[in-house]
């Protein structure tokens, strides 16, 4: 497999030296801007693993408890920083254990690079200990891979996939190294890719669409603006708040754009999606324009397409053409770079403001408040609600701690709940939805970024599935603070049992271990809280540490998330209860 003609290089190094593949892969990493990298050794990637012994000085190595926490710490590492996350492992199954971490960062659009080490050349497809396929099994979950056979390709092809990672609509990336290209010399030099022949990272943005949008937006009635991610990856949170401020426009957002602008913002209308809040997702089917901007239209935001804002013209401002029309029809479709985008928007537009559909939502959240949010933060019964958790912590935090949150309802709730000033502040896994992310999520967020505060929310469940990154906390002594949402249950997959199964409980009741005895065990401070009265000093406690922490809520058991779109229903049918 070939790789691509690379047109165009900065920053050469015009000295070569002779040295081997393995050191010229560290070399590579060095010349991109690598600091950290989350990895677990073996034996077809050991002659990296000896060449980074002599350059600790430069690049400092995380020994994660397992490969999948090395991808899922890179993606953190990534997400909360805007750089590319690196995650390096061993072949066979220490490659295979990285797949669930970069098909997450696929879906998610995070920039990954991952390097595999393989067996020797002579040895592919011979069925070798420890040999997978890995190019062919990561293909479909991967930006770009490669295999590396011979020790002469390893710069221009780190080069290449370091900017196929960040470029455009970013990604994860593969490159899979056999043992003898490591071991094997070349006459080094690095250079930066700065393009690839056929690839367009960021399309080019036409001027007639631009204005074709504008006076949608100014002559529409009823506008409302839905942004995602492509947001923030695109660093076009200052405009996108210039864009809504100016043109009055009510701005809703998906989960993995929650963020970009602060929850506090008055045109910030709340959260759609199958959990997200009741007016902006009722009011999708009201509007008379969609404006939608760095988001793709996911099954979870749109319920049934076939209902989905039918009555609005459709303004679709995306980066990938690949997303445009694929769920929803565009009737103005804007490529390009949000930032560059929404700058080009905004002289324009009309400025305008839009109070009595504003009331509208604010009315529609006054519903929500007494039907749902009341009862969730400040709730009658005796129980602990998720909510009120997330309610002490935004306080404590004031709003400026970056939220790590795993798959479930405590997601959900974390999502719904959490009070964001500073943008990149909701870490989550969106599409693929990965219990396990979390934990080593954080270590990677609180690597990349040591003076914010990182909180991880995590469900008793996703939390035994990477719990061993523990571990890696402690040895690396990362101060991030772990908050268990314990209710006992697979929560998420309870409600819908009990929702739609006729509460058969089918194998998501849990029996669990004592947490904080199991971090106690780490050498990690923790408590356990119980009741009501005991939550705010426990979470001071936790707030106020300088070292990393746990906390474990026992919350109520049974305690549904709403509002709530029932599978495949129409975002207008989202129930209260």
């Amino acid at each position: 497999m070939k790789t691509e003609t690379i047109h165009t290089k900065t920053e050469a190094t015009k000295q070569t030296e002779r040295i081997c593949g393995s050191e010229a892969i560290i070399k590579c990493l060095i010349a991109e801007g690598v600091d950290i990298l989350y990895g677990y050794p073996g034996g077809a990637i050991m002659p990296v693993y000896d060449e980074l012994y002599k350059y600790q000085d430069q690049i400092h190595h995380v020994l994660t408890r397992h490969e999948q926490g090395a991808a899922h710490a890179a993606q953190g590492y990534a997400r909360i920083s805007g750089r590319v996350g690196v995650a390096i492992a061993t072949s066979g199954p220490g490659a295979t254990n990285l797949v669930t971490g970069i098909a997450d960062a696929q879906i998610d659009s995070t920039p990954l690079v991952c390097i595999t080490g393989q067996v020797p050349s002579h040895l592919l497809g011979s069925d070798a200990f420890q040999e997978t396929d890995i190019v062919g099994i990561s293909t479909p979950v991967t930006k770009w891979n490669h295999q590396v056979t011979k020790a002469s390709e390893i710069p221009e092809v780190i080069a290449k996939a370091f900017y196929i990672a960040r470029s455009g609509r970013p990604g994860p990336v593969l490159i899979d190294i056999t043992k003898d290209a490591q071991f094997g010399e070349l006459d080094f030099s690095y250079e930066k890719c700065t393009g690839v022949r056929s690839y367009i990272p960021v399309p080019q943005t036409d001027p007639n669409t631009l204005q074709a949008a504008a006076d949608l937006i100014n002559d529409a009635k009823k506008p409302m603006i839905v942004w995602g991610q492509g947001v923030i990856l695109g660093e076009a949170e200052a405009e996108l708040k210039a864009v809504i401020e100016k043109s009055g426009v009510p701005a809703a957002w998906t989960i993995m754009g929650a963020s970009a602008i602060p929850t506090s913002h008055p045109l910030n209308i709340g959260m759609v999606g199958m959990h997200g809040n009741y007016a902006p997702n009722v009011k999708t089917n009201d509007c008379d324009v969609l404006v939608a901007i760095g988001m793709r239209f996911d099954d979870r935001v749109t319920g049934d397409l076939n209902t989905y804002a039918k009555q609005a013209k459709v303004i679709h401002f995306e980066i990938d053409p690949a997303e445009v029309n694929k769920n929803v029809k565009a009737d103005v479709a804007v490529l390009g770079n949000s930032k560059d985008s929404l700058a080009a928007l905004l002289p324009l537009l009309n400025k305008n403001s839009h109070e009595s559909w504003l009331k509208e939502f604010k009315d529609l959240y006054d519903i929500e408040f007494e039907k749902v949010i009341k009862n969730d933060i400040h709730p009658t019964k005796e129980g602990l609600t998720m909510g009120e958790v997330l309610k002490e912590i935004n306080k404590q935090s004031k709003g400026n701690a970056a939220i790590v949150s795993d798959v479930g309802q405590h997601q959900m709730i974390a999502c719904r709940y959490s009070e964001f000033n500073i943008t990149k502040s909701n870490i989550t896994s969106g599409g693929l939805g990965t219990m396990g992310f979390a934990l080593p999520a954080a270590m990677g967020a609180k690597m990349a970024e040591p003076n914010r505060e990182v909180v991880a929310i995590i469900g008793d469940g996703g939390y035994q599935m990477n719990i061993q990154e523990l571990g890696t906390i402690f040895q690396q002594k990362i101060p991030v603070k772990i908050v268990v949402l314990n209710n006992e249950f697979l929560g998420m997959v309870r409600q819908w049992q009990q929702l739609f199964f006729d509460k058969r409980y089918a194998s998501t009741e849990m029996t669990n271990p004592d947490f904080v005895t199991i971090a106690k065990g780490y050498y990690i401070d923790g408590q356990r809280v119980t009741k009501r009265e005991e939550l705010a000093d426990a979470v001071k406690t936790m707030i106020d540490s300088k070292d990393s922490y746990f906390l474990e809520v026992c919350v109520e058991k049974e305690d549904n998330v709403f509002p709530m779109i029932p599978s495949g229903a129409s975002v207008s049918d989202i129930r209260l209860s």
